[in-house]
């Protein structure tokens, strides 16, 4: 029929519509999809008076994949009216299927996200694989997008305003085939595909006459209109919690697909999806899909395809790791190795820090237990991994260590020194370190090519990235094997070389230390923070610096003035340095762990800024711009980033854009640290002269390096 769309038809007249397309490893609404789509539905029109119904399946491992990211990320604003006819003409032919006048059914294989489950809506019944393949939902919200081939219209009239958007649209969810199954995403799971679609024959000979529920005569709007008293208490707050969410922060996406919802939900079916198409197709041509898409997608699926990886090492799994150290980030290492299915041991000086450690992994499963998301059993297999010990012995035989001791480079080396004798042969020797040098612990193992960094962030259970560093002598095998670890316990790898502070704990200290500055130049605490979470960021930079400790970041600037001091270098001094110094020194107040910091607490827990910083610092000064205090956080990262990438310590712009996002807190609208400077108003060459005026207004380190002014001038972007 075409090369996409296979055609079936059995004695009994239901026709089995299979989409491979042989172009792509996984069906996408790509163009050749939507050129197709319509002249299928024509031949199923044609047809009607011989067809009992129609199943539409997959032949891919996924049943479909969504859009097409790659032409998405590429439209423009010049390209608003074509994106818009591509929407219209896509919902076209899903309206006429869905007007049949016949059953049919999607017979849903694997994954049914985005437009894949949009397809499945269209469809009058739905019955799914039980399989942890299938993942249904309508992610797109996440990619700084909204459902635009009928998917915000159908799924507000199928669950109602409140619950579509809350449930569904709004926070993105991917949903397991039980879960679909119990949120009525689903109708049906089926044990096999011959179950499946033996289940989708049998609802077509059932209901002959199936129509979608907004079709039938009398139908209304679960929960009502919006005009409905049911819905006068929720929905006018909807807009601030959004906001609320987000902390002021960008959400376009999510605000846009709130008023298409809710537009929609006040007009007839045909309309909704007009007012759908608007407003997606303007996220579409808008940069920050754009940027969110390269960040979020390309970038981390370039990550996970392995560019970081050495080629010509063959595939690499552990069996065995020795933590030593069984503290917060000890325990989190411990527990995502173990729910890896590794084989743990826990080293601690004590048998009671150890175990408290593996304590930490009974909590975490206690409550994964109690929400449904793991079972008993599978709770006992991870924590009988576990094994908390004081005896080195223990250690024997493992194939990766990761030492995760306090940062101190003769602890640290010391611990490493006394595993090493107990180690298979090839055995991956790792520090979590966040700042120290790896090329100096390396001086702890005997053969230097072994030893890497493997910098994991806290909480361990719930941050993604890993950062791996390489020393001067690690080798491109033992990176080849750091890659396929992280892979295995789940994390998204990035590779940077060494230096102190790698990438992330460096860059991060760059946002941290503006916000300080801007303290000492007497700007309100407050409005600092809400520059920062209104640029994006999910957390204020002062109420960061509160978790990591002022004492903390005064070590880590100290250590690294005196590598600096050591290799020639004279620091310029920040002005950021004097509020730190004078917090910890003078006002006492060293962070939240010691229960004073730029914030109060009270059993714990933030309690509002501390008052007494309007005293010590000024507090009064309002003629800083809030964009100027925006651009100095996001700058000042951005521009440290690409000192990185000339010293070599950041190997790919992928890298930078993945370890900012995952790692760091770099806003996500903005696609990453170096996709925002691509982005940035007028491209590069309106970044150099952003960059120019700050300098020029706050301090010679926003000067733009000499690699960022070359490229301006010749128009290349970080690819």
């Amino acid at each position: 029929m075409t090369d996409i769309f296979s055609w079936n038809q059995d004695a009994g007249g239901v026709v089995t519509v299979t989409m491979d397309d042989p172009t792509q490893s996984a069906n996408t609404m790509s163009e050749r999809f939507i050129e197709q789509l319509p002249r299928l539905v024509d031949r199923i029109e044609a047809g009607r008076d011989e067809i009992a119904g129609v199943i539409v399946t997959s032949a891919k491992e996924t049943f479909f994949a969504g859009g097409d990211l790659g032409l998405m990320m590429r439209a423009t604003r010049d390209d608003y009216a074509g994106t818009r006819a591509m929407l219209d003409g896509v919902k076209a032919a899903l309206r006429r299927l869905e007007l049949l006048g016949r059953p049919v059914v999607a017979a849903i294989n694997g994954a049914a996200l985005g437009g894949g489950y949009e397809i499945a809506l269209a469809c009058h019944h739905r019955v799914a694989l039980d399989s942890r393949a299938v993942k249904v939902g309508l992610p797109e919200v996440t990619l700084g997008l909204l459902p635009g081939g009928g998917g915000t219209t159908r799924t507000v009239r199928m669950f109602g305003l409140q619950t579509a958007l809350e449930k569904l649209l709004l926070t993105g969810r991917q949903f397991s085939a039980a879960e679909a199954l119990e949120q009525g995403l689903v109708d049906e799971l089926a044990a096999d595909r011959e179950a499946m679609l033996a289940s989708a024959r049998r609802w077509i000979t059932g209901n002959p006459d199936a129509r979608q529920p907004w079709d039938r005569p009398g139908y209304r709007l679960p929960g009502g209109t919006p005009s409905s008293p049911a819905l006068w208490a929720t929905l006018p707050t909807m807009p601030a919690l959004l906001r609320k969410k987000a902390q002021g922060g960008p959400n376009q996406a999510a605000e846009s697909l709130l008023s298409a919802a809710v537009e929609g939900a006040q007009v007839d079916f045909d309309s909704a999806q007009v007012v759908e198409s608007r407003y997606c197709a303007d996220l579409i041509c808008g940069q920050v899909s754009a940027n969110i898409i390269q960040g979020m997608f390309f970038d981390p699926q370039a990550i996970k395809k392995g560019a970081s990886r050495p080629a010509g090492y063959p595939p690499h799994s552990a069996g065995k790791v020795v933590v030593l150290g069984a503290g917060m980030m000890g325990a989190g290492i411990a527990y995502v190795s173990a729910k890896a299915g590794l084989d743990v041991v826990l080293k601690d000086v004590s048998i009671e820090a150890a175990t408290r450690g593996k304590g930490y992994s009974e909590r975490l499963l206690d409550k994964a237990v109690a929400a449904g998301r793991t079972t008993p059993e599978q709770r006992a297999a991870v924590l009988g991994r576990i094994r908390p010990t004081v005896d080195i012995g223990d250690a024997r035989g493992a194939d990766l260590v990761v030492e995760a001791v306090f940062e101190d480079p003769e602890l640290k080396k010391r611990a490493i020194a006394e595993v090493l004798p107990y180690l298979a042969a090839g055995a991956v020797v790792a520090s979590n370190t966040s700042t120290l040098p790896i090329t100096d612990l390396a001086d702890a193992v005997r053969d230097p090519a072994d030893f890497i960094g493997l910098h994991f962030f806290s909480p361990v259970d719930r941050m993604r990235l890993l950062e791996i560093v390489v020393g001067e002598k690690t080798s491109d095998e033992t990176l080849a094997k750091a890659v396929d670890i992280a892979r295995q316990i789940g994390k998204t790898p990035i590779v940077v070389n060494d230096s102190r502070g790698f990438f992330t704990s460096r860059v991060i200290l760059e946002f941290v230390n503006e916000a300080l500055a801007l303290v000492g130049e007497g700007v309100p605490a407050a409005s600092v923070e809400q520059a920062a979470t209104q640029a994006g960021y999910p957390v204020g930079a002062l109420a960061l610096v509160d978790e990591l400790t002022l004492t903390l970041a005064r070590t880590i600037r100290e250590q690294t003035r005196a590598g600096q001091r050591a290799s020639g270098a004279e620091p310029p001094i920040h002005p950021a340095w004097g509020v730190l110094d004078r917090m910890v020194d003078e006002l006492g107040r060293p962070g939240r762990s010691s229960g004073a910091g730029f914030y109060q607490y009270q059993d714990g827990r933030k309690a509002g800024l501390w008052p007494g910083l309007r005293d010590a610092f000024g507090g009064r000064n309002t003629d800083i711009p809030l964009v100027d205090m925006q651009e100095r956080m996001l700058f000042a990262e951005a521009l440290d980033a690409i000192r990185c990438l000339d010293s070599g310590v950041l190997r790919s712009v992928a890298d930078a854009n993945v370890g900012s996002i995952l790692g760091i807190g770099f806003p996500v609208w903005t696609g990453g640290v170096l996709q925002y400077v691509n982005q940035y108003e007028g491209g590069l060459s309106g970044f150099v002269a952003r960059a120019r005026e700050l300098a020029g207004r706050y301090g010679e380190r926003f000067t733009p390096p000499p690699s960022l002014v070359a490229r301006a001038e010749t128009g290349e972007l970080y690819r």
